[in-house]
């Protein structure tokens, strides 16, 4: 039913709806989809790259001693790792990006491609 409010009430007439008595909808529970990424990409996948950046982070914050706001301006694409053919040569591409640390990174190195041995590239997915 709809009440529509007197003038005198209100500069602008309004309209009200409202429920008829002896109905009682209940309200739609809404299915949840699998969002568009994970079906993309395998959900775990995307956690243990997630795991991967978030250990990254903590590490890059241990070797250059400050907050992560502070860690200098630098990326390492692990895609791009993946694409190389080598450890040898992933090695040396993180070493060049650590080259401003004054502390040792060896062993950040190492254990950096020990994680991302066996993971697979992230790509773009293609839009169809």
């Amino acid at each position: 039913m709809a009440a529509v409010t007197s003038p005198e009430t209100s500069p602008q007439p309004r309209v009200y709806f409202q429920t008829p008595s002896g109905t009682t909808e209940e309200p739609e529970i809404p299915v949840r989809k699998q969002g568009r990424v994970t079906v993309k990409y395998d959900r775990k996948e995307l956690r243990k790259r997630l795991n991967l950046e978030e250990w990254i982070i903590d590490q890059l914050t241990d070797l250059y001693d400050c907050e992560e706001e502070a860690i200098p301006e630098l990326e390492i694409d692990v895609d791009e790792l993946l694409d190389m053919p080598s450890d040898v040569e992933r090695g040396a591409r993180v070493k060049d990006l650590l080259v401003e640390c004054y502390k040792p990174t060896e062993d950040f190195v190492s254990q950096l491609l020990d994680k991302i041995r066996g993971m697979q590239k992230l790509s773009t997915p293609q839009k169809k």
